[in-house]
């Protein structure tokens, strides 16, 4: 949590379940006995419902008779009758039996003709309503403000500003929608100069303003109106902690959050979607929790999708559930028309991987069969190993897009089926450099090296820009198999094809150069950087150590120290190894006591075989053992296999290098290493009656050793031989190239 929500965010975590007092989760599946919201249709009299038939139908003159069989008005009283009329009619979308009704109605007034033009504006009838307003007899302020609405919002501005200039009269309303309209069409410049001329403004207008910069991203243009501004509402400051999170400074909206004077339902929800959308899923559960005991505002259906998306980030399982039940018992899945709170919930459950409750809302709700839902569900069943289901999705959902298709490829290389995810990639009607990516990811996922690099090169043949992150799986490629050539080849095109060199960039080239050997080149790059992240300084540490660089690697880890960045288990298994192989041994003491007691890291068992290697190539056999038998976990074979390589064969160390090969062969009795040790030891020892019978029950079991592997890159391919192979008749050559190698 950032520091500064410790003040005001002081509730655990761990108490979020209880405070919130949802229901259990089984209640998701229980029907809302809540009604759907009455609809417009409700407000329609018997009469009113029978006149809109005839209308329907073209009886007017049975729509007439009816209109004067309407109880006795005065004149006034009777425009007023019909235009309210044509107001709920074409509210609830009948726009042409509105204008029937508008044709025979025996008279009207200029709000009449303000109700059909503005009818006509909110259907996207813009043709008709420009005729419509220039036929009026009459036009006042909110005519020519209306006709501005809807040029505007059709993005036709240009017709709009000279509309604006033509208008005989302006009212605040007026030049608050000039402003509006050009900030909708992307002309803040103008807008700008368009609310400086406003003559008196009102706090819509300094609102429109405010909101039109933080939509944009210039918050220091909505800070100055802000600030000169005298009379703010609850609108101006949510329009600024919207406007702070949409550019990621969550600490500045967080800081209006709480100057504001007074909070609604959308404020606090704009700081509760702003710590969300920055990834901040735990102070957006916690400022719900404030929001619950503070105020007794009921969250909205916007609220929840919020909440929805913390919960997923969260991976809090339990209160997801509550959370989903809370919406049915509220009646706001009803509400969902736009289906983006069924979405939320599709995202949710696919990211626990709870795909049954998934599946429950995906079918509940149709506006949720949108492609990104569909995403959802398909990554949610591959993320469980249930590719099966994802395909049969995939094979019946109507529309499909890239991310689709790349999702049911990501899945088939998960689970090894290569054949299957190379069909589909190929079949795939528009590949994205995301696609191609994923193809060479997971190709180098299943070691297919070779076929990474070709996919590669038809990217590129296909015009498909790489990415950063295909460059950084392809380095990582060059490393595992320490093939420098490659990894140069693909630096020098990195260099060519992408202007920056960003942070992943950095440490996957650091990574494939200390793999490949080339560690000057790995430091090179290391010290150029402006700016390194843990990674980076782990990534050095450890290709020195690697590299058996005691000393540098020592003088990196205390110039990361200077720099203020902690170190991790990972630091600190690099500089126990370095001080492994250069046997220093109290040094490397000293850092392992440190590494519990200042920096409170638990040791893991790759530490505790570090320092068995320290101890034992240092001749301290026995404190080795000490240490084995002092650890705080169960002993396991990679723990006696340590102790038993830094045994040797001497004849001081047998009694401990017998113990330490029986232990292993308990735990692991077909080790092959563990026979061959013993059987080296009983040698040494002179016991060769053991040796033998301990051969023979190698030989009975099936034991055999691993034989020893090499490889070297002849004309671009990896060449591999193992230690007992025949000769192969490019022996000759291969020899050639690696004296010739070493000449140079």
């Amino acid at each position: 949590m950032p520091a500064f929500c410790f003040k005001t965010l002081k509730i655990s975590l761990s108490k979020i379940s209880l405070k919130l007092r949802f229901f259990s989760p089984h209640v998701r599946f229980l029907k809302s006995q809540s009604e759907v919201s009455k609809t417009h249709y409700s407000k329609l009299t018997l009469d009113d419902s029978q006149l809109l038939c005839m209308l329907s139908q073209q009886k007017l003159q049975q729509a007439r008779n009816l209109l004067d069989k309407f109880p006795e008005r005065s004149r006034h009283s009777r425009i007023a009758h019909w235009t309210s009329l044509l107001t709920k009619y074409s509210r609830i979308g009948f726009i042409d039996e509105s204008r029937v009704l508008f044709d025979i109605m025996p008279e009207r007034n200029i709000v009449s003709y303000n109700v059909m033009l503005s009818g006509y504006l909110q259907c996207g009838r813009l043709s008709e309503a420009r005729g419509l307003f220039e036929e009026m007899p009459e036009r006042n302020v909110v005519s020519w403000t209306s006709m501005l609405c809807g040029l505007a919002d059709a993005g036709r501005i240009c017709e709009a500003r000279e509309l604006f200039k033509e208008m005989p009269e302006r009212n605040v309303v007026s030049w608050n929608a000039m402003v509006a309209g050009l900030i909708k069409n992307e002309d803040l410049e103008e807008a700008r100069r368009v609310f400086d001329e406003i003559p008196e403004k009102n706090v819509v207008s300094w609102n429109a303003m405010i909101k039109g910069f933080a939509e944009n991203g210039k918050m220091e243009e909505a800070r100055v109106l802000f600030e000169e501004m005298e009379d703010r509402n609850v609108i101006t400051w949510t329009t600024m902690i919207a406007g702070y999170c949409r550019i990621g400074d969550v600490r500045e909206a967080y800081c209006f959050f709480c100057r504001i004077p007074e909070r609604n339902v959308v404020s606090w929800t704009a700081m509760i979607s702003g710590f969300t959308w920055n990834g901040y899923y735990g102070e957006a559960l916690l400022l719900f929790l404030e929001m619950k005991r503070r105020s007794n505002i009921a969250p909205n259906g916007e609220t929840f999708i919020s909440l929805a998306y913390a919960c997923a980030g969260m991976r809090f399982h339990h209160l997801g559930k509550q959370l989903h039940a809370q919406l049915i018992i509220n009646g706001l899945e009803y509400e969902d028309y736009d289906g983006r709170i069924a979405k939320s919930l599709i995202h949710m459950y696919s990211l626990f991987g709870a795909m049954d409750y998934a599946h429950y809302v995906f079918n509940k709700n149709l506006n949720s069969h949108a492609v990104q839902s569909c995403n959802h569900m398909i990554n949610g069943y591959t993320r469980i190993g249930q590719v099966e289901k994802a395909r049969e999705l995939f094979d019946t959902i109507p529309a499909r897009d890239n991310i689709t298709w790349t999702s049911m490829i990501v899945g088939y290389f998960d689970i090894g089926n290569v054949s299957e995810a190379c069909y589909l990639f190929e079949n795939m009607p528009d590949k994205d450099s995301v696609a191609w990516t994923s193809m060479i990811s997971g190709l180098v996922q299943n070691e297919l090296f070779l076929k990474a690099t070709s996919f590669l090169l038809r990217m590129l043949a296909h015009g498909a820009p790489p990415l950063s992150s295909t460059y950084a799986i392809l380095f990582g490629a060059a490393g595992a198999i320490a093939h420098l050539d490659f990894g140069r080849q693909l630096h020098n095109m990195l260099m060519k094809t992408l202007s920056d060199c960003d942070l992943i960039l950095s440490n996957s080239l650091i990574s494939m150069y200390a793999k490949c050997g080339e560690i000057h080149d790995a430091y090179s790059i290391f010290t150029n950087m402006i700016y390194r992240d843990l990674i980076s300084w782990n990534t050095m540490i450890m290709g020195l150590a690697h590299h058996a660089l005691a000393n540098e690697t020592l003088k990196v880890f205390e110039t990361m120290l200077q720099s203020g960045t902690r170190p991790n288990s990972v630091t600190f298994l690099g500089i126990l190894s370095a001080c492994s192989h250069a046997g220093l041994v109290s040094q490397g003491c000293k850092l392992f006591k440190a590494m519990r007691d200042v920096y409170a890291i638990q040791p893991g068992l790759e530490h505790y075989i570090s320092m068995i290697n320290l101890l034992g190539r240092a001749g301290k056999v026995r404190e080795a053992e000490e240490l084995i038998l002092g650890l705080p976990f169960e002993t396991n074979h990679a723990i006696w296999g340590a102790l038993l390589g830094v045994c040797g064969v001497a004849e001081k160390n047998a009694d401990i290098a017998q113990h330490a090969a029986r232990r292993l062969l308990e735990l692991d009795p077909l080790n092959a290493p563990a026979h061959v040790a013993l059987c080296n030891i009983y040698a040494a020892c002179g016991k060769h009656i053991e040796e033998q019978k301990l051969r023979k029950e190698m030989g009975l079991k099936g034991v055999r050793k691993v034989p020893g592997c090499s490889w070297i890159v002849l004309n671009g391919n990896v060449c591999v031989f193992l230690s007992g192979d025949k000769l192969d008749p490019e022996a000759d050559e291969m020899l050639l190239f690696l004296f010739e190698s070493g000449d140079g």
